[in-house]
C-alpha cells in the first residue's frame, strides 16, 4: 500500500512538473514542435516516467533533473530569440521543395522525402491532389506545408461565380522517380507507348529521365524531367 501510495504522489508531481514546464517553455501544441522541441519533450518525459517507476529515485531527484533540463531549454529558447544565427542549427530552417511549379529534387533528398511522401503531405494537409497545381511549396521546420497554388488554380473569387460546373477528375501518377506506375497506367487506360510519345514531345527519351509524370482527364499529360 505505502509503495502504490508513493507511486500515486510521485505521479501528481510527476505531472504538475511537466505542465508547468510545458506553460513555461510556452508550447501549446506538438504541431508547433520543432525537432529540438520534440527531443526535450522525450527527455522530460523519460525523466519522469524512469523516476516513478523506479523506487531508488526519489521525489526531489525528479524534481532536480526536470528543473535543470527545464533551466537548459529555457536557456536556448533565449538564446535563439537573442541571437538569429542560431536559430539554423536549434530550430531548423524552411525548405522550398516546389520552385516555380518544378520540384527540387535535391531538397526532396536533403529532407529524406520521396514523390509519394510528398503527395501524400499535398493531399492530406492542402487537399491539393495534382503537384501541378503547385507554384511554391515550402517544408517549415515542424514538419508542416505552406503552399501557394498557381494563379489559374486559386479559388474562384465573386467574379468567377458565373463559371459552368465542370466535372472533377482525379490525377493519375504514371511515372515516379524515374519508375513507370504501371498499374496506375493501366488503369488509365494507355500503355508504355502511349507515354513514350508523351514524355518524347516534352524532349525527354528515356522513363529514367523522368522525375514525375501524371495524366488528369481535364488537364492532360504532365512532367518534370529528373535533374541532373
Amino acid at each position: 500500500m505505502n509503495h502504490i501510495g508513493q507511486i500515486t504522489i510521485e505521479l501528481l508531481i510527476g505531472f504538475f512538473v511537466l505542465l508547468i514546464a510545458t506553460k513555461i517553455l510556452g508550447k501549446t501544441q506538438i504541431s508547433q514542435l520543432t525537432p529540438f522541441d520534440f527531443i526535450s519533450a522525450i527527455v522530460l518525459g523519460e525523466l519522469v516516467g524512469n523516476s516513478i517507476y523506479d523506487p531508488k529515485i526519489k521525489v526531489w531527484s525528479i524534481l532536480y533533473s526536470v528543473f535543470v533540463w527545464v533551466i537548459l531549454i529555457y536557456t536556448i529558447e533565449v538564446i535563439t530569440q537573442k541571437i538569429r544565427g542560431t536559430r539554423k542549427f536549434f530550430e531548423g530552417y524552411p525548405s522550398i521543395i516546389i520552385r516555380n511549379g518544378k520540384i527540387d529534387r535535391e531538397q526532396l533528398s536533403v529532407n529524406h522525402l520521396d514523390i509519394n511522401q510528398l503527395q501524400q503531405m499535398l493531399r492530406q494537409q492542402k487537399d491539393i491532389f495534382s503537384i501541378r497545381e503547385v507554384e511554391y511549396m515550402i517544408l517549415e521546420p515542424n514538419g508542416n506545408i505552406s503552399v501557394l497554388k498557381k494563379s489559374k488554380y486559386e479559388s474562384p473569387t465573386i467574379n468567377d461565380l458565373s463559371l459552368k460546373h465542370k466535372p472533377v477528375y482525379l490525377p493519375i501518377s504514371l511515372i515516379s522517380d524515374g519508375k513507370v506506375v504501371k498499374d496506375n497506367l493501366r488503369e488509365a487506360g494507355f500503355d508504355e507507348g502511349w507515354l513514350y510519345k508523351q514524355i518524347k514531345q516534352k524532349g525527354i527519351t528515356k522513363f529514367e529521365d523522368v522525375l514525375y509524370a501524371e495524366w488528369k482527364t481535364d488537364d492532360g499529360f504532365f512532367c518534370q524531367e529528373m535533374e541532373r
